[in-house]
């Protein structure tokens, strides 16, 4: 067995892991980024990059079916050629998981490990059968897995996670996607516009990230336009045969319908990978879900010289909050025992569907009733929106009452990454909602959108 003696040891080489070890090498500290699935972040590999490969190609096709409304005559008819869709997918997804495994060879031979780590003790951890790590301070990184509802399980071999998309060589005939979430409704509607059947369950009328009970019901019904969504599905039975899986589901006013799909994909959510860190030998309290109990605004486990960061530690699963809280656990992690709050930013997070969803700063259901007004507009009568036949969506921003800060927002519309941006700056920087409309407006862009809504809420302040 070897051993190896280190200031700070990172459990994890994916965005937050990778973040807190360069922060260590930063600090003067010497270090070891320990891994034991394959290099390249849960982004590059199966989240982020490769989910907007598929969507743009999905983008592409749908286009055409505007180009009527425009005028645009198209003499016979698109075809998708499926196995060159996913032949692009995986090969710009192999690109960019190319990028990462670079920086990380980049990384000294010697302060790398290959092997699952668990903890011995509160400063040991032991790497599969080969080493023992003894280290000052440790960070967790060690990222998240897709969730499968047991239920699921009955469709053996048909199904997938959402991870293993990205390895199609060719696009099915049919899937039923379970998890209308972020993951569920990018790849339900990407692989419905490349000419799949698709027919997306839900539970509990949870649809995207929305907690805005308006935003909720005009997302379920927009995305029900186009495909089947079951925003509330009674699934009766799940079934594998030779060519697929049966589903029945009770359907309202219809008893139960039965529906033959050739693959089930779970996209419900992820689970924080702690299980077997062997934490139950460390002093480290522990939450009902095994996740250690920290501060997130320094990463610290308790008052203990534990770190944990990114999807491990089931707060906000996003790549850039991944980047921070690496970097802040790994900057705690060389000055512990003096541990300092890191910046958290301005809570932001787009679903990249048609029409986009965002939510910025906090949602609905974050604020106490009575302690704020909604500015509201829709995009259907939008101007610029209505130009590009991308008039679907609503925006509701949420604004303080008394002082006018603004406060958060839940929106649908189109290209609403760029309206989310804005209103992250703003609302970090403390902007009201005065201030805000004193800001520019061109027009005619989407952006005005953005002002009749402020204009809504400013109304609203007044006559409070």
């Amino acid at each position: 067995m070897k051993e190896m003696i280190v200031d700070v040891a990172v459990i994890g080489a994916g965005t937050a892991g990778l973040a807190a070890y360069r922060a260590a090498i930063a600090g003067g500290k010497s270090a070891v980024i320990i891994e034991g699935g394959p290099y390249g972040t849960t982004c590059a590999r199966v989240g982020c990059m490769p989910s907007k490969l598929l969507i743009a190609a999905a983008e592409a096709a749908h286009a055409t079916e505007k180009w009527d409304a425009f005028g645009i005559r198209l003499e016979g008819s698109v075809r998708i050629d499926g196995a060159a869709v996913m032949a692009r997918v995986r090969s710009e997804r192999d690109r960019f998981v190319g990028f990462v495994v670079g920086g990380v060879d980049g990384i000294p031979a010697e302060h790398k490990l290959r092997g699952y780590a668990s903890f011995l003790d509160d400063h040991s951890l032991q790497v599969d059968g080969h080493t023992v790590v003894t280290f000052g301070r440790a960070v967790i990184a060690t990222g998240s897995s897709p969730a499968v509802p047991p239920m699921l399980k009955a469709a053996g071999k048909r199904l997938i996670v959402n991870d293993d998309v990205f390895d199609w060589t060719d696009l099915p005939e049919s899937v039923a996607v379970f998890g209308p979430g972020v993951i569920g409704l990018e790849l339900g509607q990407a692989l419905h516009r490349l000419g799949v059947r698709v027919e997306v369950f839900g539970r509990g009328h949870f649809v995207g990230p929305f907690s805005d009970p308006a935003l909720k019901t005009y997302a379920t019904r927009a995305f029900s336009a186009e495909f089947p969504l079951h925003a509330d599905a009674r699934v009766v039975s799940i079934e594998e045969d030779p060519d697929g899986v049966t589903i029945l589901r009770e359907q309202a006013g219809e008893g139960v319908v039965s529906t033959h799909f050739q693959w089930v994909i779970a996209a419900t959510g992820r689970t924080p990978n702690v299980k077997n860190l062997g934490l139950e030998n460390t002093t480290v309290k522990r939450a009902d879900n095994g996740v250690p109990e920290f501060d997130r605004t320094t990463m610290q486990c308790g008052g203990s010289h534990i770190f944990i960061a990114g999807d491990a530690n089931n707060d906000l699963p996003l790549l850039h909050e991944a980047a921070d809280e690496g970097r802040i656990a790994g900057e705690n992690a060389v000055r512990f025992p003096d541990v300092q709050p890191g910046l958290r930013r301005e809570p932001i997070a787009v679903v990249f569907s048609d029409p986009q969803l965002a939510t910025v700063g906090r949602r609905f259901a974050d604020l106490a009733p009575d302690s704020f007004v909604t500015g509201e507009v829709s995009f259907e009568d939008q101007g610029r929106s209505r130009v590009m036949l991308r008039n679907k969506g609503l925006l509701h921003v949420y604004a303080e009452r008394g002082s006018g800060r603004l406060l958060g927002c839940e929106m649908m519309g189109p290209d609403v990454e760029h309206l989310a941006h804005l209103l992250a700056w703003a609302m970090q920087s403390g902007m009201t909602v005065q201030r805000a409309l004193e800001m520019p407006f061109y027009h005619p862009v989407v952006e005005e959108g953005l002002r009749t809504a402020l204009r809504d809420a400013a109304a609203k302040l007044a006559a409070a």
